[in-house]
């Protein structure tokens, strides 16, 4: 009996600190995260609602804000090669250090935003020096995304990776949330505070969260996983010739399915923002503002779920179920959007964001790992997810484009074919099981 129970203490006591480890690293993950995209979105928030105005001042109202987006893509356009850079050393030094780093590359940048000379006072280097700091976001948030699912990931236990995965994705809507809500509060000032200082408070406020998701970045342990790879023989020289030599249908699977996952918030997030704050709907701004921090809400609470029910049902089913309210939704928004009536907005973005993004955000980040093998698996998240972001950036660009003065209902029909895109992706995925792993031949399915 004796023998017994002095076996069971000590299994008892590493069972108690794995999962006091566990806990600390999904809380780090999910801060960290949701300051990177409290960060990133900020800007696109601002991007739908002054900086127009403010860096492309002598253009028409429809090239301002087609200049405001095109800055707002040069950001995504900047995240594969901090993809690239960052998941090289993610997977050759380790996670952690490389979190904390994309951590503090993203929150100074925003911090240095809030600083700018406007057009007005410096003249072409002011929207100069806003795209660079806008690139600067990019190649950070590039590196940051993999790493964060990783280190929360690859901590899980076999069968609840989804849900682990799913702790740091909650950190997009939480960051989300957190941009929108305090410009939905400085937007309340009369414009000529709003556009002298008030739109510099949400960017200045930036290197506060910094601080603290440092500060907990650099108390969590390395991902178990990456110790192992360490332990057989030390990572590989050029993590990113792995993910080519494991041929080219990962990659694209992953990059179309994150594609549709993008073009969800590009669209609902940006480009309807806009839609909605300008020309003759400009009165409906702070309603779909609102509708907006009621959907990311949800979201954040909603993406655990979906990435348990990922665990138990597989990934294809949430992926194609988000795919499909998000597409659906889309088609019907600008009207929705348009109709004055509050309700309806909630309801466009509850819907959209708070249900079917948070299905296939709950989902992907576990379908992308089990892609990969750990030897070069940041590598090829970071790689995959970015390129697939990259295109959906240019969607609020292109729509705006097409649609014009006019207004249009052209983000639906984009949101369509990237919904589509993204879902015939999913169903060609190999049969995964009740995990999501790969499954052999002789597997039981999980669909």
């Amino acid at each position: 009996m004796k023998a017994a129970e002095s076996i069971e203490v000590p299994a008892t006591r590493a069972t108690v600190a794995n999962r006091s480890v566990s806990r600390r690293v999904l809380l780090a993950s999910t801060i960290g995260s949701a300051i990177e995209w409290y960060d990133f979105y900020l800007y696109s928030t601002a991007s739908a609602l002054v900086l127009g105005p403010l860096f492309f001042p002598n253009q028409s109202p429809t090239a301002g804000t087609l200049a405001a987006f095109a800055t707002y893509a040069a950001g995504f356009v900047a995240r594969p090669l901090g993809g690239v850079v960052f998941g090289h050393f993610g997977d050759r030094i380790g996670r952690k250090s490389m979190l904390v780093l994309t951590l503090l590359i993203m929150g100074v940048a925003t911090f240095l935003v809030g600083v700018l000379p406007t057009y007005e006072q410096a003249g072409i280097i002011a929207p100069i020096l806003l795209v660079t700091l806008r690139v600067l976001q990019g190649i950070g948030l590039g590196g940051e995304w993999g790493g964060g699912v990783l280190m929360s990931g690859e901590h899980a236990p076999a069968n609840r990776r989804g849900l682990y995965a799913s702790f740091p994705a909650s950190g997009f809507p939480l960051g989300l949330f957190a941009s929108t809500m305090v410009f939905r509060l400085v937007a309340d000032l009369p414009e000529h505070q709003l556009l002298t200082w008030g739109w510099r408070l949400p960017f200045l406020a930036s290197i506060v969260l910094v601080v603290v998701g440092v500060f907990v970045r650099l108390g969590v342990t390395e991902s178990p996983e990456f110790v192992r790879v360490q332990q057989a023989g030390g990572p590989v020289k050029v993590p990113l010739a792995g993910v080519v030599k494991q041929g080219p249908r990962p990659v694209l699977r992953g990059a179309f399915a994150s594609l549709g996952l993008a073009m969800i918030v590009s669209v609902y997030s940006v480009y309807l923002l806009s839609y909605a704050s300008s020309g003759p709907a400009a009165a409906q701004g702070p309603k779909v503002l609102n509708g907006l921090l009621i959907g990311a809400l949800l979201e954040a609470l909603l993406l655990p779920v979906a990435g348990l029910l990922s665990d138990i049902l597989g990934r294809r089913p949430l992926l194609l179920f988000g795919y499909a309210v998000c597409a659906l939704v889309g088609l019907v928004a600008p009207q929705w959007l348009l109709s004055g009536d509050q309700t309806l907005i909630i309801l466009t973005f509850v819907l959209a964001m708070g249900i079917g993004h948070a299905a296939v955000y709950g989902a992907i980040s576990a379908f992308l790992i089990d892609m990969f093998p750990p030897e070069h698996r940041y590598s090829a998240l970071a790689v995959t997810y970015q390129l697939g972001a990259t295109v959906a950036s240019f969607g609020p660009l292109a729509a705006a484009a097409l649609a014009g003065p006019a207004h249009t209902a052209v983000p639906g029909m984009f949101l369509l074919w990237g919904c589509l895109t993204a879902a015939a992706v999913a169903v060609a995925a190999e049969r995964t099981r009740r995990t999501g792993r790969a499954s052999a031949p002789s597997a039981q399915p999980s669909e």
